[in-house]
């Protein structure tokens, strides 16, 4: 590149338009960047100049020019260019840099390149005085950027403390204006249920690692949005671990640890204290990549011979594919002996079509989880006045403590009560979590006992759908270890869950329910004359 002496010393007719704006929204629904523009071409039409190309930026780069894409390519623009003279125009010195470093440096970028900068509100000179001035200039610029961004974070800080969410909507919400609160988050659908079925079920079992999160999100996808279509594993962490959803605040950066939020949990705390047991609890395996729709039963059907899981492939014939299951252990008489898929599902299908009770006992089952529901609900009126009880306790050993801590000039024994009062406002979170779900049924007796019957009654539908992990769900529920496969024979006994156990053994037997009488039968109220004997 040549140096600025080596370039012609004519008047650069020639000129670029450079213009900035904050922030992607400013452009969007501002005209700053138009406004801009405008006032630049004005200019240039009055010094007889000829505008070649404008380069907008709508990022604010955090002072440096090197992170703003219209700069860099205004740079880039004039090396492709060497022998020309061209002169740089912007709006305000404050859209040039509002670093002084950085303002520093580009000023020495563009002298490299031989351009010169023009400024509709400054005037550039080249003498000690002039860019003394625009030092000052460049470094209250700063200033004021410093000062905006203190306020900004102030503003922030307040919104939070307040019970404000403030940051980027996660998935499942959206910010929405409610009458006296401002901008807060509201559940969004259908992503905010996407969201509650992710998290409970990681919260029961129903998913059992992360990446099985991963794969039900990018099936998802449609619902919580594109960029789950290739969702990373560090996402799901994220959203597992995200206190938000139950309806807290955590910036520990900004020293704002488990505030309770305004806006609606989307799962109750119970329910993420749950999710953060199972992710900080011990390593689960990674989830199978081998796993489709094609082999359902893969890794859960185990060779009768030796015990190990079973795999499956698919092999090519002349006109199609033909997938079986077979043994890959080496010392296994039945190594590499396939058995088809076809076979295998349908001994399968015919064990689950097995499970399915009498009409009889479904009546009977009915009417033990009718009386059951009651007694939780009596059960779950006393839990919660022990509940009130032992939360007013807490309440009234944090008030002691906090006396005593202001108190105390001791710096370990201040440490000792800041760290006891930590451990007794968690311990109110799950009091008061407890509490509110405490004696209140999620739903109602016949919605609860609709969904329970509809799978004791003919858990076959679950497989039927078809659904990967609606399969994979069953499995675990209804079978506590793998399956035993003969090649020959078929499925061996299986170990069955112990609710489909408990049915299998009524199924047997004849089970009626006792009348209101009793078992003994019943004695009459009327006088009745008695045998002497």
């Amino acid at each position: 590149m040549k140096t600025p002496n080596a370039r012609s010393t004519k008047p650069a007719a020639k000129a670029v338009i450079y213009c900035r704006v904050s922030s992607k929204r400013q452009s969007k629904e501002g005209s700053g960047l138009d406004s801009q523009e405008h006032r630049c071409r004005q200019y240039a039409a009055q010094h007889g100049y000829d505008v070649v190309a404008v380069f907008p930026d709508d990022v604010s780069g955090g002072g440096d020019f090197l992170k703003r894409p219209g700069m860099v390519a205004l740079l880039a623009f004039l090396d492709a260019q060497p022998d020309e003279n061209f002169v740089v125009i912007f709006d305000d010195l404050k859209r040039f840099a509002r670093d002084t470093e950085f303002h520093l440096k580009l000023r020495k970028e563009m002298e490299r390149r031989g351009a010169r900068r023009e400024c509709l509100n400054f005037n550039f000179e080249q003498t000690p005085e002039g860019q003394f001035v625009e030092t000052v200039l460049a470094a209250q610029g700063e200033l004021e950027r410093q000062q905006n961004r203190r306020q900004v974070i102030q503003k922030m800080r307040a919104r939070l403390e307040a019970g404000y969410y403030v940051f980027h909507a996660p998935v499942g919400y959206r910010y929405e204006k409610v009458r006296g609160h401002g901008k807060m988050l509201v559940r969004d659908e259908p992503g905010a249920s996407v969201v509650v079925s992710v998290l409970e079920g990681y919260a029961s079992g129903r998913f059992q690692t992360p990446s099985e999160v991963q794969r039900y999100l990018r099936s998802q996808a449609h619902f919580v949005g594109p960029v789950w279509k290739s969702a990373a594993i560090q996402s799901v962490y994220d959203m597992l671990r995200r206190p938000t959803y139950a309806g807290f605040i955590n910036i520990e950066s900004w020293g704002i640890r488990m505030h309770r939020g305004r806006h609606e949990p989307l799962i109750s705390y119970n329910t993420w204290k749950r999710v953060q047991a199972r992710l900080d609890g011990s390593a689960l395996a990674p989830a199978r990549k081998d796993l489709n729709a094609l082999f359902p039963l893969r890794g859960f059907v185990a060779c009768a011979s030796c015990g190990h899981l079973m795999t499956s492939a698919s092999s090519r014939g002349r006109s199609a594919h033909y997938p079986y299951y077979f043994c890959c252990n080496k010392s296994c008489p039945e190594h590499r002996k396939s058995i088809k898929k076809a076979k295998l599902e349908a001994d399968f299908e015919e064990l689950l079509e097995s499970f399915r009770p009498a009409p009889a006992l479904i009546k009977l089952i009915k009417a033990m989880l009718s009386d059951l529901w009651e007694a939780r609900l009596k059960l779950g009126a006393s839990q919660r006045d022990a509940l009130k009880r032992e939360l007013t306790s807490v309440e009234t050993k944090t008030a002691n403590l906090v006396e005593r801590l202001v108190d105390s000039d001791n710096p370990s024994v201040v440490r000792a009560y800041e760290s006891q009062l930590a451990k007794l406002d968690e311990k109110k979170r799950d009091l008061t979590a407890k509490l509110a779900e405490s004696g209140r049924p999620r739903g109602d007796l016949s919605g609860t006992v609709r969904t329970a019957l509809a799978f004791f009654s003919n858990p076959q539908n679950l497989w039927a759908s078809g659904n990967l992990e609606h399969r994979r769900l069953l499995l675990r529920l209804a079978f506590s270890e793998p399956l035993q496969y003969c090649r020959n024979e078929g499925v061996r006994t299986a170990a069955i869950a112990e609710p489909f156990r408990v049915l299998e053994q009524w199924k047997g037997s004849d089970s009626r329910m006792v009348e209101l009488g009793g078992i003994e039968p019943p004695t009459s109220c009327m006088p009745c004359k008695r045998s002497t004997n």
